[in-house]
């Protein structure tokens, strides 16, 4: 019997002070049966955060490896903004810079293992790369208030993600790394 994809749909009341922006998002996910439960939240926290004009999830969801998760595109061909996330081989950042004016990686893996990779290989425009992370244990968390709707407030201020899940509040840190 195959494996199914599960959808989730996100109600999303999001504050993110610095950037001065509140909106009301309301957008559905699909989680691939092979994709792990923290990358799915780190890809929906990553969307939130990044919230601007022609945001999207890759159309081609995970079956493309070449693909970042989620993008804007460019008028002018090419990318204005790719981003990664998880632990993305130094070969895709090299490819993801070179098509895109940002890049930016977060991941819910060992940030620092991620970053030796990339100084240690030739990436185009390294320096570049925005990588933020967070944490397991924040995600297992918010995890466990996983339901196939959600209605979920985000306030994102000075490096703390609170995320209100009915009477339930859960804070992370969203890690800056500079390569």
């Amino acid at each position: 019997m195959a494996l199914t994809v599960t959808l989730y749909r996100f109600q999303i009341e999001l504050s993110d002070i610095p950037r001065g922006i509140y909106e009301t998002l309301d957008f559905r996910v699909a989680q691939h049966p092979s994709e792990a439960l923290p990358y799915m939240l780190t890809r929906v926290l990553a969307f939130a955060l990044n919230m601007q004009e022609g945001l999207a999830f890759a159309p081609t969801g995970l079956h493309d490896p070449d693909s970042a998760a989620i993008n804007i595109d460019s008028p002018n061909g090419g990318f204005e903004l790719l981003i990664e996330i998880g632990s993305p081989s130094a070969r895709k950042l090299h490819k993801a810079t070179k098509t895109a004016r940002n890049v930016k990686v977060y991941t819910y893996k060992n940030p620092e293992s991620l970053m030796t990779e990339i100084r240690n290989e030739k990436v185009h425009r390294a320096g570049e790369i925005e990588v933020f992370s967070l944490a397991p244990a924040f995600l297992t968390e918010l995890g466990e208030q996983l339901k196939r709707d959600n209605r979920w407030a985000i306030l994102f201020d000075d490096g703390t993600i609170s995320v209100q899940v009915g009477e339930t509040s859960i804070a992370g840190e969203l890690g800056t790394h500079r390569l």
